[in-house]
């Protein structure tokens, strides 16, 4: 008996577990066709130039691969803008009256233009923080959190334009 329990667990299991939610085009009426996305500019204090042009193509990159909008560059039914407005350090920790610990901290500010309902056009700031160790530089830091900035800040952005939750 217990073994047949085992069993069906298991089976459950592997059923749920190959099963996936896909939120793709949850949010998009089906009268929108296109997307523009501007080049996220970068106007923050301190300025990494590897941000803008990274960021501004993951976030069109994502909107392509996991929405059913076409890209143009004339005007669109949706139009993205963005702009840093803030890349900065500050100590998030310390041990022994030393700092143990920094947090790189990015703000991105979108405009979302819907041109075919302006009630849904929204301006919104998407902040992330991303923790690293005192005893590494800044540039280290950037090395090791360039690639994970760009992907959350990307998902942020998507998710805030795309989800209704």
């Amino acid at each position: 008996m217990k073994h047949r329990v085992l069993l069906l667990i298991l089976a459950m299991m592997n059923i749920y577990g190959t099963c996936r939610l896909s939120l793709r085009d949850v949010s998009i009426p089906p009268n929108v066709k296109t997307v523009k996305v501007n080049f996220i500019e970068n106007r923050a204090r301190y300025i990494n130039p590897q941000i803008s042009p990274r960021l501004t193509d993951k976030l069109r990159q994502k909107i392509i691969s996991q929405t059913r909008l076409s890209q143009t560059n004339s005007e669109a039914h949706y139009e993205i803008s963005g702009t840093i407005t803030d890349y900065s350090v500050n100590t998030s920790g310390i041990s022994q009256q030393q700092v143990a610990s920094n947090n790189l901290n990015v703000t991105v500010h979108i405009v979302f233009v819907n041109r075919l309902d302006e009630k849904m056009n929204f301006e919104a700031d998407v902040s992330r923080s991303f923790p690293f160790s005192a005893t590494q530089s800044l540039t280290q830091a950037e090395s090791a959190l360039t690639d994970q900035i760009i992907n959350n800040l990307a998902d942020e952005i998507f998710n805030r334009i795309f989800s209704n939750w």
